[in-house]
């Protein structure tokens, strides 16, 4: 059975991971930006998921890079605990070793007291991760029942293989989603009466199909309600929304088979009908849609990704040697996901620079206890 400490120090870790990931995600977006390849949203995507997959399997990457580095380095220590506490020792800095000791000890402090709920702030955040954790996890089960029952009442039109095209006139905006073996694409009725629309939101719905983007948001919304503290991981999921609805429409629009004008039309055809607000539709999750209606941005005045969308359609650049770029962020963007998250680990046995400050905090305490007991002597 796995202990709980580890658990725990597994999730700390994992939170910490996606804001450090989220800010160097940011740098390399800056960097793309920088040598002409804004435009490279599938690029952009695949990076976001491949560090997302590192993250999830940092615990096991940890651990077999920790066993090698013990055997081509031993006793060379990556982890940010222990290197503070060597910078501390040569005298990096100055602090009382008893105040030292207390806050990198800080972490083991505050696991110790969520495991063992003591105190009221530790039995407050553990009533506060469950209660949203069960809202969460409520809010998904009846998104998912949304879901169901909207492909259920659809009326089977068209199947190819595992794919099932659906016609439904409950819904306003094209659709895909999937069960545990069948893939689903459901069309509102309507768009029979008009071939561009209908030719438009089958071929995004297909490539949305082709990139995975169904089995990513099935992964993002499983997790969100684990991780509904972090701002870090909402705004993750946000961004790999966007990219994949651009990364999409730059790859329908590639093939050559359907204009910007007609694809355009579709986008604001079909916006307009989502202004039209279904609520069990909104609710209905994991799904991937054509297109939303961004009503903040229409309220606020700022540009809303449905014109975004459209500016970056009509400015839209083929990527020569994508598999080239991506290898050449992807790596040091795994590099710094692996150095940090053996920085963040917990330090393991007692090193000799740990011994070392034991011994120091041991003789400051010494000394107070003999501070004290000589005042209380002359005071006597």
């Amino acid at each position: 059975m796995i202990p709980g400490d580890a658990v725990l120090d597994a999730f700390i870790n994992a939170n910490i991971l996606f804001a450090v990931a989220y800010g160097l995600w940011w740098l390399a977006r800056g960097l793309l930006d920088g040598a002409g390849l804004r435009h490279a949203y599938a690029t952009q995507l695949r990076l976001l998921n491949t560090v997302f997959v590192a993250i999830v399997l940092s615990p096991f990457l940890i651990l077999g890079l920790t066993q090698l580095m013990a055997a081509l380095a031993p006793g060379v220590s990556m982890n940010l605990s222990d290197r503070v506490v060597a910078l501390y020792l040569n005298g990096g800095f100055e602090m009382r070793a008893t105040e030292f000791e207390r806050l990198i000890s800080m972490r083991d402090t505050i696991t110790g007291d969520i495991l063992g709920a003591r105190g009221p702030l530790a039995q407050g955040v553990i009533a506060a991760f469950l209660a949203g954790c069960a809202l969460g996890l409520a809010r998904l089960g009846y998104s998912m029942l949304c879901l169901r029952r909207i492909v259920a009442t659809s009326y089977a039109w068209r199947r190819f293989g595992r794919l099932r095209i659906h016609l439904s006139d409950r819904v306003l905006v094209p659709f895909s989603t999937r069960g545990l073996w069948n893939y689903y694409v459901v069309i509102p009725s309507g768009m029979l009466a008009n071939a561009d629309e209908l030719r438009v939101s089958l071929a995004h719905e297909f490539q949305h199909l082709r990139q995975g983007d169904i089995e990513w948001e099935i992964l993002l919304e499983a997790l969100k309600p684990a991780f509904f503290l972090n701002p870090a991981y909402h705004a993750w999921k946000r961004r790999v929304e966007d990219l994949r609805e651009l990364a999409c429409d730059s790859e329908v629009l590639g093939r050559g088979r359907i204009g910007p004008r007609a694809y355009c039309e579709t986008l604001l055809s079909v916006c307009q009908q989502t202004l039209r607000r279904d609520r069990a539709f909104v609710i209905a999750v994991p799904k991937v849609t054509l297109v939303t209606a961004d009503r903040s941005a229409l309220r606020d005045g700022k540009m809303s990704f449905l014109e975004q969308r459209i500016v970056t359609l009509l400015d839209a650049r083929h990527l020569r040697h994508p598999r080239l770029v991506f290898a050449a962020m992807i790596l040091p963007l795994l590099a710094a996901i692996l150095v940090t998250a053996m920085a963040i680990q917990r330090p393991g046995d007692w090193s000799q620079d740990r011994l070392m400050l034991s011994t120091v905090v041991n003789l400051e305490r010494l000394d107070e206890i003999n501070r004290l007991s000589t005042f209380g002597r002359i005071r006597n």
